[in-house]
């Protein structure tokens, strides 16, 4: 009997963590943090405390988000089958426990990130405020949410380089910048891609995403494909200021064209397994370019 409710209370202990991993989003979490370190080592960041607060905070700042974000969406999600699984729509957490635990986090991530300096501090705060009160009201509003969306998902890279600089003087201030710049322009053909596979699932729930009103339709495939281009001249940017190799040029741009070309594809077939390979490769492709600049730096 004691065999069983030590079983039991395990069970129910892991269950509560994963509940506690699905409203915080830790996978996407994970990915902006790493956004986040490809701007810290970009700038000669060293493996301190202050890395650590970065990777820390990060994690607790953009879950706080994410967790505020499903307690504002609860009953929308409710209607979705990607979410309806989520813990408070699901019923397996209440409203107050997800506020206490999104609250806590972001009290103490936004402190972490203050230990740094205060421009990492008012740039995590700052991307926290967007995304809960500004994107996620807009997104029933207006596809424009997709824009001002780019804004709070393109901080990291900036946050990630004042972290180190804490300056936005000079150079340093160029570097935040395009860093913030090519991470805002790759948001478009990146969150249009899983607007077009989810758009059956978002139209249950008010949501219309995708850049054409026509939603999946040929004008929404070209917007995509046109940003996705869009981003091969801006990908070498760091390579035409001198701040990497023509290693940058060569990968950046037989990288871009791949993306492309995955774009290129949707706009011909118009079709959600199109659309999905354009998505897994979106996640793929930033990553790659922010740790390329890092490496051919060094």
């Amino acid at each position: 009997m004691v065999a069983e409710d030590t079983v039991a209370d395990k069970t129910q202990s892991t269950s509560k963590i994963k509940d506690y991993a699905l409203l915080l989003k830790l996978r996407l979490a994970f990915l902006v943090v790493l956004s986040a370190l490809s701007g810290y080592l970009f700038v000669g960041g060293d493996f301190n405390l202050n890395f650590v607060y970065l990777i820390i905070g990060g994690f607790l700042i953009t879950g706080a988000s994410n967790g505020f974000n499903q307690i504002i969406e609860r009953d929308l999600d409710k209607k979705m089958n990607r979410t309806s699984n989520r813990p408070i729509p699901a019923g397996r957490m209440t409203i107050n426990e997800a506020f206490i635990i999104a609250t806590g986090s972001g009290i103490v991530g936004t402190f972490l990130l203050f230990q740094i300096n205060y421009f990492a501090g008012i740039l995590g705060l700052l991307a926290f405020v967007m995304y809960v009160f500004i994107y996620t009201p807009l997104k029933r509003m207006t596809p424009w949410a997709v824009f001002v969306g780019a804004f709070p998902g393109a901080i990291p890279p900036m946050l990630g380089v004042l972290a180190v600089t804490g300056t936005f003087e000079g150079e340093n201030g160029l570097i935040a910048g395009l860093l913030f710049f090519i991470q805002f322009v790759w948001q478009f053909p990146h969150f249009w891609a899983i607007a077009w596979v989810l758009d059956d699932d978002y139209a249950k729930a008010g949501f219309s995403l995708l850049p054409s009103k026509q939603r999946k339709s040929k004008r929404s495939a070209f917007h995509i494909m046109t940003y996705t281009l869009f981003m091969v001249p801006v990908s070498i940017l760091p390579w035409t200021l001198d701040w990497t190799s023509e290693i940058t040029l060569l990968a950046a741009t037989l990288a871009g064209m791949w993306f492309f070309v995955k774009a290129y594809m949707l706009y011909i077939r118009l079709d959600d397994k199109s659309a999905r390979k354009l998505m897994f490769a979106s996640f793929i492709y930033l990553p790659i370019i922010q740790f390329l600049y890092v490496f051919d730096k060094i």
